[in-house]
């Protein structure tokens, strides 16, 4: 069909019952392809638009649809008429993502079939800014148990204390949402885009990860600090593409994000739970048979436990933290160690060679280095010159203190690389 044609053919007639497959036709001729029911009638929509109204009180639970049941087409028509007619945050457009979306705190949206639905910015959840009790983020939370959220749009959501128990997530789009504390008990997050969540403190027990999307364009996880992953199989998720947990970037963030200087302990702060998100992943991992991610999460964390004591002026231990990291990489690294034994074993034999006149070849200086470095070198056989004055076996001591500490990293590192202990 031409332009003009198409200019000229008729609008599509506002359904006069409930067929649903007219209803659909004609959502999509109103440009909300995202709805899908017939509209609820001139009752409910007043009853919806008087309960919207009222202003969310923290102190006395009063929320506009706090315990009140809601089905898709509610969902649907609050999403159409939101902002006087302006309809869902579009976060796709950068200019709406300060627009605050609905406002769902409390309400129950159980089982509720809420696939595609434009919920960017949604308000489910209490702001931890507010200092809320326990029992006040219990009742403002929303309820999606067993909810179909397959596809939906929900970047920047605030779900905290959101139960999202046995929610089907397949393919939703969570980027930059706070599910801080959320409860989602074997909900299915298959192919969900969780880039810059906030799951610390959340409830992943038993959760479906497979294929999801977890970090942006520079590498950058989720929030994870205190998160409960029991029962979760995360052997089935690329972590290669988490280079940095979201913990972590935050702590390394000098200002907030109203562009205001952090003060010295809010940055310490942030950094311990920095080293405890990646200690606590690094176990999880482990739990699950991953071993050689865990690594890398335990080494992270033991590089930002080195900042934590720089932050504390503890820098007797900060010092002897980067000698370890530099010796063997907290034992995580042992190409480290073979690298200063072989640096230690060919430095001194070179040292021998100056100083004591030992050839190089037939390589007496390499063999008198091996037999110092493994703690044999203290008086070695050199007839009337072998005295502890003499600056071969002055030197021959020092190789052997230094290789009984490259020794011991030798064992900490394999032990801890190959029998995870």
């Amino acid at each position: 069909m031409s332009d003009r044609d198409s200019a000229r053919a008729p609008a599509i007639l506002r359904p006069l019952n409930n067929d649903k497959e007219a209803w659909e036709a004609y959502w999509l001729h109103q440009g909300q392809p995202w709805r899908t029911e017939p509209e609820i009638d001139l009752e409910r929509q007043k009853y919806l638009d008087e309960r919207r109204q009222i202003t969310p009180v923290m102190k006395e639970s009063i929320y506009p649809f706090k315990d009140i049941k809601l089905t898709r087409a509610d969902v649907e028509w609050l999403l159409a008429t939101h902002e006087n007619g302006r309809g869902p945050v579009d976060w796709t457009d950068t200019s709406q993502r300060t627009r605050e979306g609905i406002d769902l705190c409390g309400a129950d949206l159980c089982y509720v079939d809420l696939r595609h639905l434009p919920l960017t910015r949604l308000h489910a959840g209490l702001s931890f800014d507010l200092h809320p009790s326990k029992e006040e983020r219990n009742k403002a939370a929303i309820r999606l148990e067993g909810a179909d959220l397959r596809y939906a749009h929900l970047e920047g959501a605030n779900l905290i204390w959101a139960n999202l128990k046995d929610a089907d997530i397949w393919r939703a789009n969570l980027e930059e949402a706070d599910l801080h504390k959320a409860r989602l008990h074997r909900a299915y997050l298959i192919e969900a885009h969780l880039e810059n969540t906030d799951l610390s403190r959340a409830h992943l027990e038993g959760v479906e990860l497979e294929n999801v999307f977890l970090a942006d364009t520079r590498r950058i996880g989720p929030r994870i600090v205190d998160a409960h992953w029991d029962g979760t199989n995360l052997a089935v998720v690329d972590w290669s593409q988490i280079s940095m947990l979201g913990d972590e970037n935050e702590a390394r963030q000098k200002r907030t994000s109203d562009g205001r200087k952090k003060e010295k302990n809010v940055r310490l702060k942030e950094f311990q739970v920095a080293v405890r998100a990646s200690r606590q992943f690094a176990v999880a991992l482990q739990a699950g048979g991953l071993n050689e991610v865990a690594a890398r999460f335990a080494y992270h964390a033991q590089k930002l436990q080195r900042i934590v004591l720089r932050r504390q002026r503890k820098f007797g231990q900060y010092l002897f933290s980067g000698f370890l990291d530099l010796l063997a990489g907290y034992g995580y690294r042992p190409g480290r160690s073979i690298f200063w034994y072989l640096v230690i074993i060919f430095g001194f034999a070179l040292t021998y060679h100056a100083l004591g006149q030992l050839s190089l070849y037939p390589p007496d200086a390499l063999v008198f280095s091996l037999t110092s470095f493994h703690g044999r070198g203290f008086f070695p056989g050199l007839g009337n010159e072998a005295s502890l004055h003499n600056p071969l076996v002055m030197l021959a001591a020092i190789e052997a203190v230094i290789g009984l500490f490259i020794e011991i990293s030798f064992i900490a590192t394999f032990t801890k690389r190959f029998f995870g202990s």
